[in-house]
């Protein structure tokens, strides 16, 4: 097993497997917005990646007016090793009254930042990115002011694919790296790739410059601080402006073990190489961060302070 990370300047023996520690125990879900959410959920047959992917901070984040939506369904094409997502074949289905559902349950909230992800879609010609693109113009049509984060496929690199979900205008995009490319696979599908995500993350920043890109690792996984530090030069120089680091949590037994639980300190160390070393605009970096938690706070703050050419520069 390699040595794992717990801080930029050390390495640190990892705790024993299953013993989670104190920092990672959270409230459970309350509030009246945390029922309307999940009760337009199950009306409209809208997923929410807060549920499939039992995210830990769906509480916090529903009760503050942060959710993340999950589109084409609740069944992903891959096997990510790491993903509570089940996986299976859709054969093609897809709901094409979602894209209005989904604006409009979004609309209704008066939401003024909203994150839009989706399964994988290897059994559509053209992964979703059509459907995707539909999404975000549905959102921007009835919520014109709101601003659209979506957290996408790969789509296989295909570009053809990418622009539709450039064409549609999102404020943000973000494709997953999720690991350093030593531990891409297992940790994730076959058909996803570390080089391939950079590629996507690159051509993105390339074509729609205004573009804010963002990107997410988890660690405890077995990586090393230099394999951290590697993926994070990568991610730089394929233009990422916004990287979150987060601990990974085993969803089930047959999911990857926990290698590491990562402390807050460290995470707070990785926060300040990141962005300081490494120039990411910002890094949220914590125990319970996840790639949209409490999304808009750090965009939102700073467009409000007429900041936004700091962000297009970065």
């Amino acid at each position: 097993m390699t040595t794992c990370v717990s801080s930029p300047a050390m390495d640190a023996t990892p705790l024993p497997k299953l013993a989670k520690p104190s920092w990672l125990k959270v409230r459970p879900p309350t509030g009246e917005r945390y029922h309307w959410i999940k009760e337009q959920a199950r009306q409209t047959g809208i997923a929410t990646v807060c549920e499939e992917a039992r995210c830990p901070n769906i509480g916090e984040c529903w009760t503050v007016g942060t959710a993340t939506f999950m589109i084409m369904g609740d069944t992903c094409t891959r096997g990510c090793r790491f993903c509570a997502v089940k996986t299976g074949n859709p054969n093609g289905w897809l709901d094409t009254e979602e894209p209005l559902k989904l604006a409009t349950t979004i609309a209704q909230a008066g939401w003024q930042y909203v994150v839009i992800t989706s399964v994988d879609r290897d059994d559509l010609p053209d992964g979703g990115a059509a459907h995707f693109a539909q999404c975000i113009a549905e959102v921007k049509r009835l919520s014109p002011e709101t601003l659209v984060e979506v957290l996408i496929p790969d789509f296989k690199g295909d570009k053809a694919h990418l622009q539709l979900v450039i064409d549609a205008k999102p404020d943000v995009i973000a494709q997953n790296i999720e690991t350093v490319e030593r531990l891409t696979h297992p940790v994730r599908d076959r058909r996803a790739g570390y080089r391939q995500t950079m590629d996507v993350l690159a051509y993105i920043k390339a074509a729609a410059p205004h573009i804010i890109t963002k990107s997410s690792i988890m660690l405890g996984l077995g990586e090393t601080a230099d394999e951290l530090r590697q993926t994070m030069k990568d991610l730089r120089d394929s233009n990422v402006q916004i990287l979150t680091l987060g601990q990974y949590l085993q969803p089930t037994s047959k999911h990857l073990a926990v290698e590491e639980y990562i402390t807050p300190e460290a995470f707070e160390a990785w926060r300040v190489e990141a962005e300081d070393q490494y120039g990411f605009l910002y890094c949220a970096s914590g125990p319970l961060v996840r790639s949209s938690y409490r999304a808009g706070e750090f965009f939102m703050t700073r467009l409000l302070k007429g900041e936004q050419e700091i962000i297009q520069r970065g």
